[in-house]
């Protein structure tokens, strides 16, 4: 399995699809290079993904294939006009060979929406069972492949990697295959024009490609310099002007240095724009003398009765126009190579992620339960852990809640508080014992009945980006409004929420940024209290808040734990005080444990952080020393 995608080198997306003329130059991406060195790509297993479209693929070749060949008629019907018809004034054939011309425009034209609609459909029904593959399979990695993945960078797979794919498969593919029946029809078609000047084109025509390819790459590292900018760019405006940014730049006042550095690049793109036209301007001039001169030599060679081989007008006006036509197919044919590394790059980069092994296997035989029958019964039986194999974070815990009970546990930074509390609702497994609900293993369990047994109030409260009842009917989508406003004032916020012009209706904001941090605790635990689990799991859900804000809060958690079975990542004395047991961690083993009074009478670990917390005046904060690093606490 590889490393964490975070290693992975941001994907700025390979350049795509051959053409003819100035586009991208036949010169493969060091990134594309890189990647797929990584990650190298079965081609059977590229094949496997559009096995199901056999058909279709025989199809869009047979079309893109009589497109080709049925539009090469327009050179014949245009000698036939200039030699024929024109000359003899015969009306009744000059109709039919223009009638034909139109015809073979038009024909062409519906081979080639036909071919398009077919070879879309097909790249986007690959494309759709990828993107939905591989979003299903993200959902299924643990916490910590997205602790130390960028968030970018997924969205980059799921969005502009496939987007990319599917360019590969409707445009790059066809391309390629049009392309190379479109050239060697020509060549043939020039053949049978005229032989003699068919040598003379292949003498002409390499210097010509030879230039513009030259061309091509001179604006192609310009182009990379600027699309670096433009990225720069972009990230300075999408961290810049969000919410969290604006308040850092307005709390640290670094706008005005923000604002240089935009000016800054915003100039540098304005030379890096000049630099990318100007570009190879001495060099496309030579290539526009050099592609007057391909026709002038025709010309001139059909002048002399040695090359002209009794040559007709007619004749030579339709060559000189395959002659032009086929300066792209065989631009195109060029840049194979470069296409096949982009494509593979791309595929390479969503195999990747679809290749890693999901620290969180979903049971083979998952077992259903019903929420509302589980009596909350927890145990934890001989638990140990360690993140990716490191440094035991938690060793041999054992302990029970019992169903309706409440248990805090406190201990010091890096002790391994969150951790425990993250393997009842499987954000973690164990390395080593198992965690329980009325005797089943959690990992066990179907995963959407365990979502709905063990509901979480952490201190990072996240909404999305909509309104309050969004935020809210996502624990119960079939809620009524009665049901919610129930929620709320459970939660003590019903009166904040319905004090606002649009109360339900009112958009919280990116991250939830419209409302304070304790009211986005309380939508949290209203949403929370929608879901009605009967195992509650509270990770220092207020330790960033203030005493007054903490107090609103703590009230309505205490409303939301009642009667369910609460395990309390705990630093307040009050929280603790009213638990019917606490659990005192020290390196990821218990030290004590049972009630505030007994663990307070005994003087041990418990005693020692209370007399802190008291001595600090933190008003009931239990104070900290610092422990050992771990990743999580």
């Amino acid at each position: 399995m590889p490393d964490g995608p975070g290693a992975v080198p941001g994907t700025s997306g390979p350049g795509g699809g051959g053409g003819g003329g100035g586009r991208g130059p036949a010169r493969v991406n060091p990134a594309d290079q890189k990647q797929l060195k990584r990650h190298p790509v079965s081609l059977r297993r590229i094949a496997a993904m559009f096995a199901p479209h056999k058909k279709t693929i025989a199809v869009v070749v047979a079309l893109i294939s009589v497109a080709s060949v049925v539009n090469l008629a327009q050179p014949f019907l245009v000698r036939a006009v200039i030699d024929d018809a024109l000359p003899h004034q015969d009306i009744r054939l000059l109709g039919i060979l223009t009638a034909s011309m139109i015809g073979v425009a038009a024909l062409t034209s519906a081979i080639g929406v036909v071919q398009t609609w077919l070879a879309t459909k097909m790249g986007q029904q690959v494309m759709h069972t990828l993107r939905v593959n591989l979003f299903i399979h993200l959902q299924a990695q643990s916490l910590g492949f997205f602790t130390r993945t960028r968030g970018g960078e997924v969205q980059s797979r799921l969005t502009h990697d496939i987007s990319g794919m599917q360019s590969v498969v409707t445009t790059t593919a066809t391309g390629v295959a049009s392309n190379l029946t479109t050239t060697v029809a020509t060549a043939a078609a020039m053949v049978a024009l005229s032989p003699g000047l068919s040598l003379i084109s292949l003498v002409v025509l390499p210097p010509a490609i030879w230039l513009s390819r030259k061309v091509a790459k001179l604006r192609r590292t310009v182009t990379d310099e600027r699309q670096r900018e433009l990225a720069a760019l972009h990230t300075q405006v999408e961290e810049g002007l969000s919410v969290s940014g604006v308040r850092l730049a307005k709390t640290l006042g670094t706008i005005p240095r923000d604002a240089g550095r935009f000016t800054a690049r915003s100039q540098n793109l304005v030379g890096l724009e000049l630099r990318s036209q100007l570009a190879g301007r001495w060099r496309m001039a030579t290539m526009q003398v050099v592609f007057a001169a391909i026709p002038a030599i025709i010309y001139l060679a059909a002048g002399f009765p040695a090359t002209n081989g009794g040559m007709t007008i007619g004749t030579l006006v339709a060559f000189t126009g395959l002659q032009a036509a086929i300066f792209r197919p065989v631009m195109g044919l060029l840049d194979i190579g470069v296409q096949w590394v982009t494509a593979l790059a791309f595929f390479s980069r969503i195999f990747e992620y679809l290749d890693l092994e999901p620290q969180l296997k979903a049971p083979a035989h998952p077992v259903h339960v019903d929420a509302a029958a589980v009596r909350g019964d927890v145990r934890f039986e001989n638990v140990d852990f360690a993140y990716d194999g490191g440094t035991p974070v938690l060793h041999g815990i054992s302990l029970t809640l019992p169903a309706g009970s409440a248990t805090a546990v406190v201990g010091s930074t890096g002790s391994g508080k969150s951790t425990l509390a993250s393997l009842v609702p499987r954000l973690n497994d164990p390395v080593g014992g198992r965690v329980t609900i009325d005797g089943i293993d959690v990992r066990e369990l179907d995963a959407q009945d365990l979502s709905r047994i063990v509901g979480v109030v952490s201190q990072e409260t996240y909404l999305i980006h909509a309104s309050v009842r969004e935020n809210l009917l996502l624990a119960a989508p079939g809620a009524t409004d009665q049901q919610l406003w129930q929620a709320l004032e459970a939660a003590r916020i019903a009166d904040a929420i319905g004090a606002l012009p649009d109360g339900l209706d009112t958009l919280v904001g990116a991250r939830g940024h419209r409302f304070s941090g304790g009211e986005q605790q309380r939508l949290a635990i209203a949403r929370t209290i929608l879901r009605n689990p009967p195992v509650l799991v509270l990770d220092e859900a207020t330790s960033a808040l203030d005493n007054t804000t903490e107090a609103q809060v703590q009230l309505a958690l205490e409303q939301l734990a009642a009667g369910r079975t609460t395990l309390t990542i705990a630093h307040r004395l009050s929280t603790v005080e009213s638990a019917d047991q606490v659990v005192v961690l020290e390196a990821g083993r218990i030290v004590e444990r049972g009630t505030a009074a007994q663990l307070r009478a005994a003087g041990g670990a418990f005693a020692r952080l209370a007399a802190r917390s008291d001595q600090a005046h933190t008003g009931g904060q239990l104070s900290e020393t610092p422990g050992t690093a771990v990743p999580s606490s």
